[in-house]
C-alpha cells in the first residue's frame, strides 16, 4: 500500500518573551491509504500543530511533508493550496457549516471551487449524504440539525472532494457520548469504504483503540 501522508524530521519552534519555544522536536509518521491512525497525547502537546503542518496549513521550522507521493516546499504557496483543495479534507470539532447553506448546498460549494461539473457535484453530495445516513435532511439548514447531524454533514463535506487524506481534530469533542459514538461509527465506515488515509486527533482512548494504530505524541516526539 502507498503512503498518502509522511512527515519526516518534522520541527516546529517559535519565540516568545525572547526564549525558543520547542514544540516538535523532530517528528517521524506516515501513515497508508485506507489507514486510520489516532493521534493521542496531552493537552498543549502540539497535536494541534502538527495536524496542521501535515494539513499544510501552516509551515514547520524544517522538516518535509510529502502528501500521496508529492514533496511539498514549505514556500510553494499554489501547489499548498492545490493539495489542500484536491488532496485532503478536514473536520474539526465545531462543524464549521455555512449557515445560510442547505445540507447539500454546504457539499456542492467545495467542489464547485474545485471545479466539479454540476451533474457530478450532485451525485457525490447525494451519494455521501446516503452514506452518513442523512439523505432524508439534505434540504435543512444546520440550525434544523442536530450537533450530531452537523457534525456527520462535515464529515461528509471533509470527503467530497475525494481526498487522500482526512485529518481529523477532536472530531466528536463537543458532542454528548452517545451521540459520539454514533458520528465516530460512521466516520470510521466511510472512511474504510473510501480507502482514505486519516489522521484523527482525540483524548478518547477508547475510540482510539477502533482505530488501526495509536501514536503517542510526547516531549515534541512521535
Amino acid at each position: 500500500m502507498s503512503n498518502v501522508l509522511e512527515l519526516k524530521d518534522i520541527k516546529r519552534s517559535f519565540e516568545q518573551g525572547g526564549q525558543k519555544l520547542e514544540i516538535l522536536r523532530g517528528v517521524n509518521l506516515s501513515i497508508e491509504r485506507g489507514e486510520i491512525v489516532a493521534l493521542l497525547g496531552p493537552s498543549g502537546c502540539g497535536k494541534t500543530t502538527l495536524l496542521q503542518i501535515a494539513g499544510l496549513l501552516e509551515n514547520p521550522t524544517s522538516g518535509d511533508i510529502i502528501i500521496n507521493g508529492q514533496k511539498v516546499a514549505s514556500g510553494a504557496d499554489k501547489l499548498r493550496t492545490d493539495l489542500r483543495r484536491t488532496q485532503i479534507g478536514f473536520v474539526y470539532q465545531s462543524h464549521h457549516l455555512l449557515p445560510d447553506f442547505i445540507a447539500a448546498e454546504n457539499l456542492l460549494l467545495p467542489q464547485y471551487i474545485a471545479n466539479t461539473n454540476k451533474a457530478e457535484a450532485s451525485h457525490r453530495a447525494v451519494k455521501l449524504l446516503e452514506s452518513v445516513g442523512l439523505e432524508k435532511r439534505a434540504d435543512h439548514y444546520p440550525s434544523q440539525l442536530s450537533g450530531g447531524e452537523q457534525q456527520r454533514v462535515a464529515i461528509a463535506r471533509a470527503l467530497v472532494n475525494r481526498p487522500a487524506l482526512l485529518l481529523a481534530d477532536e472530531p466528536t469533542g463537543n458532542l454528548d457520548p452517545q451521540t459520539a459514538e454514533g458520528v465516530f461509527q460512521v466516520m470510521l465506515q466511510t472512511i474504510r469504504s473510501l480507502k482514505i488515509g486519516a489522521l484523527v486527533v482525540t483524548h478518547n482512548e477508547e475510540l482510539a483503540r477502533r482505530m488501526d494504530r495509536i501514536l503517542q505524541l510526547k516531549n515534541g516526539l512521535v
